[in-house]
C-alpha cells in the first residue's frame, strides 16, 4: 500500500514527511514487544485502505530515538498527526475508536474547501471538555511544560494556591482553540472554569487571589502525599507501571506482569503515564526514581530487579501475602 510506509531512519521519517506535502501524515510510534501496537498498526492498514490522501507511517520508538525525543514520545503506541510537517495533534494510546475518529476529523479539518465539523457537534465536545474536571485550565502547553508567559504565570498561582485543576493543551487542537473562543465569547488564552462556567482569564485569576477569593471559587488540592499514601493502600498489592494489566507501555513493566501473574496473588496496577503528578511525587516519596514501582501493603518492596530476585529466592508470593 503506497500511503503505508515504515521509516527506519530519521531521514526516511523527514523524507517521508516532506513528500506528503500538504497532505495529512499520520506517524505510529512504535515497539515489537508490545501486542496492542500490533493490533494499532492492523487498525492503520485499514484506515490507509479508506483514506488513500493521507500517509501512514509506521516507526519503531526506540529505534529512531531522536524522533522519539523531539516529539516527547514516552510510551508506545503514540501517533503523531502532521499536516504540512506541523504537528497538529496527537494520541496517546490504543484507543482505536479515537484514532479512526482524528483521522476523518482531521482530514475534514484540513482538506482543501472541506466543511467544518456542525458547531452543534463541536459545542458538545466543548462541554464536555470544559466539565471533565470541576476546576478545568484551557491553556498553552501542559502544566509541566506551558507553551507561553501567560499560562506559565496562572499555573504558577493554581499551584501557590493549592488548587486542584486539570488542563487542556489547545495547541494540540486547533478546532477546540477557535471554538472555545466563540462559545464563551472569551478571545484570548489561558481560560479557567469551574463546575462548568468560565471564570475568566490571567488578569481575573490575579484579582481573584489578591482578593483572597481565589481558594473559594476554586476546589482545594488535597495534598499530595496524602494522594499518593490513598493510592499505595488502595490494594494490598500495588504496581505502579506504564500502562496497565491489560497493556504493558515499556519492556520493564511487561516482564513484572509476567512474574506478578505467575503467583497467581491478586493485585491492582496504577498507570504513571496517566497522571504526572504521581509520576513525579512517587519517586520522592519513596526515594526510588524508576519505574515500576512494587507495594505490599503500603510499603515499598522494590522495582523489577527486586521482584526477580525474589522469584529466583522462591521468597517472592509469601512476601506478596505480607507472609515476610
Amino acid at each position: 500500500m503506497a500511503n503505508l510506509v515504515e521509516a527506519t531512519t530519521q531521514k526516511q521519517f523527514e523524507d517521508f514527511l516532506s513528500k506528503a506535502g500538504k497532505n495529512m501524515t499520520v506517524v505510529h510510534f512504535q515497539a515489537p514487544w508490545a501486542p496492542q501496537c500490533g493490533q494499532m498498526n492492523e487498525v492503520m492498514a485499514e484506515l490507509a485502505k479508506e483514506h488513500t490522501n493521507t500517509t501512514f507511517i509506521k516507526l519503531e520508538a526506540e529505534a529512531v530515538p531522536e524522533v522519539s525525543e523531539k516529539y516527547e514520545i514516552s510510551s508506545v503506541p503514540t501517533f503523531i498527526f502532521f499536516k504540512g510537517g506541523e504537528k497538529v495533534d496527537r494520541l496517546d494510546g490504543a484507543h482505536a475508536p479515537e484514532l479512526t475518529k482524528k483521522v476523518q476529523r482531521l482530514e475534514v479539518t484540513w482538506s482543501p474547501g472541506a466543511a467544518e465539523s456542525s458547531p452543534s457537534d463541536l459545542n458538545q465536545r466543548l462541554k464536555k471538555l470544559i466539565n471533565a474536571a470541576p476546576c478545568m485550565l484551557f491553556m498553552k502547553g501542559s502544566p509541566q511544560e506551558p507553551r507561553c508567559g501567560f499560562s506559565r504565570q496562572i499555573v504558577a498561582m493554581l499551584k501557590e494556591h493549592s488548587i486542584q485543576f486539570s488542563s487542556f493543551d489547545i495547541l494540540s487542537d486547533e478546532e477546540v482553540r477557535q471554538g472555545l473562543k466563540t462559545y464563551s465569547n472569551w478571545p484570548t488564552y489561558p481560560q479557567l472554569y469551574v463546575n462548568g462556567e468560565l471564570v475568566g482569564g490571567l488578569d481575573i485569576v490575579k484579582e481573584l487571589a489578591e482578593s483572597g477569593e481565589l481558594e473559594n471559587t476554586c476546589p482545594k488540592a488535597v495534598t499530595l502525599e496524602h494522594r499518593l499514601k490513598t493510592i499505595i493502600n488502595q490494594s494490598p498489592v500495588m504496581l505502579f507501571m506504564k500502562g496497565n494489566k491489560e497493556a504493558a507501555k515499556c519492556g520493564f513493566s511487561r516482564q513484572i506482569l509476567e512474574i506478578l501473574n505467575g503467583t497467581g496473588v491478586d493485585y491492582d496496577t496504577f498507570d504513571i503515564l496517566e497522571d504526572e503528578e504521581v509520576r513525579q511525587g512517587l519517586k520522592t516519596y519513596s526515594n526510588w526514581p524508576t519505574y515500576p514501582q512494587l507495594y505490599v501493603k503500603g510499603e515499598l518492596i522494590g522495582g523489577l530487579d527486586i521482584v526477580k530476585e525474589l522469584k529466583e529466592s522462591g521468597d517472592l508470593v509469601s512476601v506478596l501475602k505480607g507472609e515476610s
